[in-house]
């Protein structure tokens, strides 16, 4: 089944962009696929044509504003970005959707509940960052997010009069995954498979300066905690995840309403354990009251 590509105008002359896999049946609410840092919808494409969710939800991956198909050198950011979800939501027709987000778009899902109550009917956030438990590196670059948001302004500024790159080319994470899991079977393997998806030149090769300076500033923003927000939360964390404090992510994620399992990875479950991870959503989901 293919998807179909959808791009709106939004206010200031920016967009929002998603593909859409209608239901084979319609009986629940859409799923809504929400991307990480210096990433695109493709994150979840594999996700999508394999999942047997597609029978019974819509399944709809968007790029967030300055990502893949809804590039721009202008300004971004989580409120942007969650009212741009609001607007896909409305062009689809449906009040509410099952929202997914892996680190940075886990962030991005936590604001848009927040945000947009009415339109949030239950959260899975795979790798989410909570401020109180970050440490060392992670916890210095949270620290930084004022700088790196001014850096960011100003890289904007300059590409506002015309000094930027040419067009960078698209980025198919769904090509690169399986590319990595080919290469992974040693320790060389795994530390080189670290070192590419946390290389910050790799990702500068397919977004713009300004967006991957304002996404490290958004990821690290501090974000609602589950509990606060009054719906069913699943939280897959990543075993081998080293930048936040175990004991301090549990209480994050304390909350009547919030399931938290175990993924046995580093910070890449979507690529490193898909099954697993499409194995959990769709028994967490199915075991949830009708949405």
């Amino acid at each position: 089944m293919s998807d179909k590509s959808i791009r709106l105008a939004r206010p200031g002359g920016a967009s929002a962009a998603y593909r859409v896999r209608a239901a084979g049946s319609p009986n629940g609410a859409p799923l809504l696929l929400i991307h990480g840092l210096a990433s695109n919808g493709s994150r979840f494409a594999e996700f999508v044509d394999h999942t047997a969710l597609a029978a019974h939800h819509a399944l709809i991956r968007v790029d967030l504003r300055g990502h893949g198909n809804a590039m721009t050198r202008r300004r971004i950011g989580i409120d942007l970005w969650c009212d741009d979800l609001a607007a896909v939501l409305d062009a689809e027709r449906t009040a509410a959707a099952i929202v997914v987000g892996h680190s940075l778009g886990a962030q991005v899902a936590l604001h848009f509940a927040q945000r947009h109550p009415r339109r949030c009917a239950a959260l899975v956030l795979i790798d989410p960052v909570f401020r109180s438990a970050l440490h060392g590196r992670r916890l210095w670059l949270a620290q930084a997010a004022p700088l790196l948001q001014l850096a960011a302004r100003g890289v904007r500024a300059l590409n506002a009069i015309g000094l930027h790159r040419g067009a960078l080319p698209p980025l198919d994470l769904r090509a690169l995954d399986a590319a990595a899991r080919r290469a992974l079977g040693s320790p060389e393997a795994e530390r080189a498979f670290i070192a590419q998806y946390s290389s910050m030149r790799a990702d500068l090769k397919h977004v713009p300066l300004a967006v991957y300076l304002q996404d490290m500033a958004e990821m690290f923003a501090p974000a609602p905690l589950p509990r606060t927000l009054g719906v069913p939360v699943l939280a897959l964390l990543s075993t081998g995840a080293t930048f936040a404090d175990a004991a301090a992510m549990r209480a994050a994620l304390a909350g009547p309403k919030v399931t938290v399992e175990p993924i046995d990875c580093q910070h890449w479950p979507l690529t490193e354990r898909p099954n697993e991870v499409r194995n959990a959503i769709e028994s967490w989901c199915a075991a949830l009251p009708r949405v």
